[in-house]
Formats: C-alpha cells, structure tokens, sequence
C-alpha cells in the first residue's frame, strides 16, 4: 500500500480534489458491463443524501438500505448473505433505528451502535448509512480506505476499529480544509478520494495525477523505524 500511503502523506489540497474529480472515470474502470455500479453510485452519491435531507427527520427505508447494501458489495466485496439478512429487518423498525442513530449524531459511536442492532448491519454498513446523510459527521469504511490510512491496526470490522479510521480521516479533511481554496473536506470525500486512488491504481494509475517522489510523511517514516526497531 505504498502508493495508498502516497496520498495520505500529499498535503496538496488541489491533488486531492483533483483524484476525488477522478472517480467517476475509476468507477467505470471498476464497473460491470450492465453499469450496475455506476447506477447505483449515482443514487448512493446523490438520490439517497437529498431523500435523507428533504425527510423531516432524517432516516433511511427498508427498501434504501438494502440497496445501500447492494452498492456497498458491487463496490467492494460481494457478501449475499448480507442482503439476505437486511432484507429480512422490519421496514418500521429499519426507520425507527435509523432516525435514531441520526439524533444520536455527533457522537457517532452511538449512532453507529444503534444502526447494529439491525440485522446485517455492521459497522460497516452503518457508517455508509451516516455518510450518506451526514457526510460531515462519518465515512464509509470500505477496506480501500482503511487500507490506505497508516499506523492502523490490521483490519476488523468492529466498532473499535472504525472509530479509529474515522478520527484518522477527521483529521486528514480538517488538514486539507485549511488549505482548501474550493471550500471545506469533509470525511465522506476523503474516504472517497482514498477509494478512488487505491482503486485506480489497480485499475488505471494513467487517469490519475501523479503525485510525485517523496510524499510519504514524517509519520511514515517514524512507523517504519518502528518496526525496523522492533524486527532488530
């Protein structure tokens, strides 16, 4: 995950917004011949934020998220039986759970623990849900994202973990923020902006910006003496 690494050391805002202005083109290097993926970006990135807002108490159905969960498996890793047991949650009690993990915001550890309690809900697929209605407060945790933040324990789908991840990627888009000409970051896009750089260079490094020798950062490079430390 070095090139990941890369990013996360690039204090460049404009190269930041530059590989988030790359995702459609990386999506579409990801994406099925039917468009399915991109369909369903589309309406995670846009339908579903305004119907969560236009609400006047912010929730999402039963029928949203399980194509939230669609989306979040077309995107990363295909886990049916996750579909399964979302589908087999009670709409009312999807929406009862669901506004109330919006109350609970800002404090997101309650938010991401109330949307837990629904069947085939993770932490996972619970910061999806606060991303899209609150991309302020929250960021998805795809495995893309997590992988591409340093100094992070190895990878588990817990509570724990993502609380971790989300005040990393706080602080990375109150960083790029400041330096900002184009206005404020929020969580949600560095996720999405980790996202499409991990995946585009798999997929299509040539469609990205090139960041340049030498962008890992002092952290890097105290994380790696660590270890070598350690090793020794």
């Amino acid at each position: 995950m070095a090139a990941a690494r890369g990013l996360w050391g690039c204090e460049d805002s404009s190269l930041w917004a530059a590989i988030l202005a790359s995702h459609g083109e990386v999506l579409r290097a990801r994406a099925d011949p039917q468009g399915r993926l991109e369909a369903l970006d589309r309406w995670y990135r846009g339908e579903l934020p305004a119907a969560i807002e236009g609400r006047t108490e912010r929730h999402v159905t039963r029928d949203e998220l399980e194509r939230l969960m669609a989306w979040k498996m077309a995107r990363g890793r295909f886990r049916p039986r996750l579909q399964q047991l979302v589908t087999s949650n009670a709409p009312e009690l999807v929406v009862q759970r669901s506004a109330t993990a919006f109350r609970l915001l800002p404090d997101v550890r309650a938010a991401v623990t109330e949307l837990c309690a629904l069947r085939g809900v993770g932490p996972a697929t619970a910061s999806a849900v606060l991303a899209a209605g609150a991309p302020e407060e929250a960021a998805f945790m795809s495995d893309e994202a997590v992988a591409a933040v340093p100094g992070l324990p190895v990878l588990q789908y817990t509570l724990k973990h993502y609380m971790l991840y989300l005040s990393r990627v706080r602080e990375r888009a109150s960083a790029l923020s400041r330096g900002s000409a184009s206005g404020p970051w929020t969580p949600h896009q560095v996720e999405t902006a980790l996202w499409t750089w991990v995946a585009g260079q798999k997929l299509c490094p040539d469609l990205l910006p090139d960041l340049g020798p030498g962008l890992s950062t002092r952290e890097d490079t105290r994380t790696a003496k660590k270890r070598r430390t350690q090793a020794e």
